[in-house]
């Protein structure tokens, strides 16, 4: 991991195969752009993804979000760290968030539980999305509705999807090496799933992401809005990347 570079997961490993893209040798959090300023690796997109202005309600209304949010440019706080967890956290600077998020590891999976609190003196809407960038390989088994499509993009484009609200809260991903892992996120809190695929496009980027998210949109939409927390209030919830390899967790 990398606090200083957004608290950004910088390598996960599944035996010795590395599941997380690991980029094209760009690496700037001062860019104007999420993609310009190196897309590989796991952030956390806060308090958006799509940059957008703020729909309100309260003072922030009409601000500016910039792309793909702040948590991925900021540094980190590390609060806790051992040998197989980890906590830290991060506060906005565009809007009053702060988001905190331990990771455990065990033989079987890894489990990242987050808590977003909201520190200003208005309501806020607590927008939050994953953001693993897995490698893509064409082929590869994306065990969602419309995979094999993804799995069969053309080289040189890019694709994404948004599933129906609540319809999955888990995907399966499978590489040719037979390596596997499952995807699991808590359906309560983050009902909402986009899948992005990139087979070279952007810059040459092969990856994909699975997003779970606390609202649709890729931002916070009044159509599909995130939970909207009074002052001080906080929302929880968890994700899980399982070894697929081996029999479902109940």
């Amino acid at each position: 991991m990398n606090p200083e570079r957004g608290g950004r997961i910088t390598s996960l490993l599944l035996g010795q195969e590395e599941l997380l893209d690991q980029g094209i040798g760009v690496d700037d959090p001062g860019a104007g752009g999420f993609v310009e300023g190196g897309a590989w690796g796991w952030d956390e997109m806060v308090p958006n993804v799509d940059a957008a202005l703020y729909p309100g309600p309260g003072p922030w209304a009409g601000v500016q979000l910039p792309d793909h949010g702040e948590a991925w440019r900021l540094p980190w706080t590390v609060l806790e760290a051992s040998g197989d967890s980890a906590t830290m956290e991060c506060g906005g600077r565009v809007l009053p968030w702060a988001l905190r998020r331990r990771i455990d590891l065990s033989d079987r999976a890894v489990r990242l539980e987050y808590t977003y609190r909201n520190q200003g003196e208005h309501p806020l809407y607590a927008y939050w999305c994953g953001h693993p960038l897995f490698r893509f390989e064409a082929g590869m088994e994306i065990g969602v509705e419309g995979g094999d499509h993804f799995a069969g993009l053309p080289a040189g484009t890019s694709a994404k999807r948004f599933m129906r609200r609540g319809s999955v809260d888990r995907v399966r991903l499978a590489w040719k090496s037979g390596t596997a892992i499952e995807v699991a996120w808590d359906p309560a809190v983050t009902p909402y799933i986009g899948i992005w695929v990139c087979n070279g496009d952007l810059g040459g980027y092969q990856q994909i992401a699975v997003e779970p998210a606390t609202g649709g949109g890729d931002r916070p939409h009044l159509a599909v809005p995130p939970p909207l927390l009074d002052v001080g209030g906080e929302l929880r919830w968890w994700l899980e990347i399982r070894d697929g390899r081996l029999p479902p967790l109940n």
